[in-house]
């Protein structure tokens, strides 16, 4: 049995070819049972995200189950293969068991440690059990990826440092704050950026948005989403007292906030911090802001210094990751190759075991009723020792070769010398 993955990602394909094979929330069970049905594939999970589509398989054969995993996804969603076949990769082995671990730690991310990808990853598991299309095989393998995922995220800073402007404008204020709990926000401008700032401000204990634009309705419905109250544009330095921190990104072709007003707030304040943080090209503070006491300024070019300083920390920590990685693997293929090794050794001890009980039989046979019922049970006992000793060395051996390149030659041998494929026969061997 071999762990196969073909799929596709940001990394190779655009998002017009992403979206002509991802697959719909209503369709994974359909999905999962076609695949299992292709010829040579006992197990499947379909992973569907906005930026990456895989199809995990326990084949067995390699090159059969690629192609059939291919020509699945190709007609399934009615993709000429021409076109499909120049964005996919296809990974098989070790390779394949490394590529899914890196995908749920993240490391193979459009943002290095982001948190969503691992629970995208159980959601398409558990999809695929639920719908029994995973087993012995699969079922281990996804744990696995996700025991290795969870010792990246406990045993590296991977996830620990921000990676996007939004995310840096909460690690500042966490810097300048201590903690963001209870913080009143005020958003200037209704754009994607403040929206993702003002989030995460609120995911980290911020509360009381404010929000003010231009355009009176559209500050009523962002701010209806934060479940705050909206400010007429004309008026927000009038409420600059009531704010510790402040978000701009406006889109206006000069200033909209001086130092005058800043100044007149922190009055208002006793001077308590405030933190503002400005993502608008062009500007929307003044600079000159920065040089009143207590306030602390940051426009898109800071924050932009603190992500990329970051992004080089992750770098670091991502190569601890690789590591972990790298040792579970190893764990997962060995742990692998004992499948191939276990069903030998038990179909030997049952072979044995037949042979031990038709002797047994005859034996008892000739003696009738000559022997103790104790006698009988020595001579049970005997004999399946006997059958213990014969095998022990055979089976340290297949268990110690499980690691070794000849593994497949002594599983092949094993299985031929004892005839463990053929039909057992009441034929007795030759004396």
């Amino acid at each position: 049995m071999e762990i196969i993955v073909v799929g596709l990602s940001h990394k190779t394909a655009p998002v017009e070819i992403r979206e002509r094979v991802a697959f719909a929330p209503d369709c994974f069970h359909d999905a999962l049972r076609a695949v299992r049905d292709l010829p040579g594939v006992r197990e499947a999970v379909i992973l569907s995200t906005c930026n990456r589509v895989e199809v995990y398989a326990a084949s067995r054969g390699r090159e059969d189950g690629v192609e059939n995993l291919i020509r699945f996804m190709a007609a399934y969603h009615g993709v000429p293969e021409p076109d499909l076949r120049p964005h996919l990769y296809v990974h098989a082995g070790s390779d394949a068991v490394r590529h899914v671990f890196r995908v749920a730690s993240s490391l193979d991310s459009m943002v290095v440690g982001e948190p969503q990808i691992l629970g995208q990853v159980k959601d398409a598991y558990e999809t695929a059990s639920q719908g029994q299309a995973t087993g012995l095989v699969l079922n281990r393998f996804m744990h696995k990826a996700f025991s290795t995922a969870k010792r990246v995220r406990t045993e590296t800073r991977i996830a620990q440092s921000a990676v996007s402007v939004s995310f840096a404008a909460v690690e500042l204020a966490r810097a300048i704050f201590g903690s963001l709990e209870g913080k009143q926000v005020l958003v200037i401008g209704a754009g994607e950026m403040c929206e993702l700032a003002a989030t995460h401000l609120l995911e980290n204990g911020a509360r009381g948005v404010q929000v003010t634009n231009r355009t009176l309705a559209r500050a009523e419905a962002l701010a209806e989403r934060f479940d705050g109250r909206a400010v007429p544009f004309e008026e927000f330095a009038y409420h600059l007292p009531e704010v510790d921190i402040v978000i701009s990104s406006t889109g206006a072709p000069h200033f909209v906030l001086g130092p005058d007003a800043v100044r007149a707030a922190m009055k208002i304040r006793k001077q308590k911090p405030m933190f503002l943080i400005d993502i608008a090209v062009p500007r929307d503070m003044d600079p000159r802001i920065n040089d009143l006491p207590n306030v602390y300024l940051y426009d898109v070019d800071d924050l932009q210094g603190v992500v990329e300083a970051n992004k080089r920390e992750r770098a670091k920590e991502a190569e601890k990751a690789e590591a972990i990685v790298a040792e579970e693997v190893a764990a997962f293929l060995g742990w692998m190759k004992t499948l191939e090794v276990t069903p030998t050794i038990r179909d030997l001890r049952a072979r044995f075991d037949a042979i031990r009980r038709a002797e047994i039989e005859k034996t008892l046979k000739v003696f009738g009723d000559d022997l103790t019922k104790k006698q009988r049970k020595s001579l049970e006992a005997m004999s399946q020792a006997i059958v213990n000793k014969i095998l022990h060395e055979p089976s340290v051996y297949l268990k110690r070769v499980a690691d070794d390149p000849e593994l497949e030659f002594a599983v092949d041998a094993v299985r031929r010398m004892f005839g463990l494929d053929e039909e057992p026969t009441d034929k007795e061997p030759p004396s």
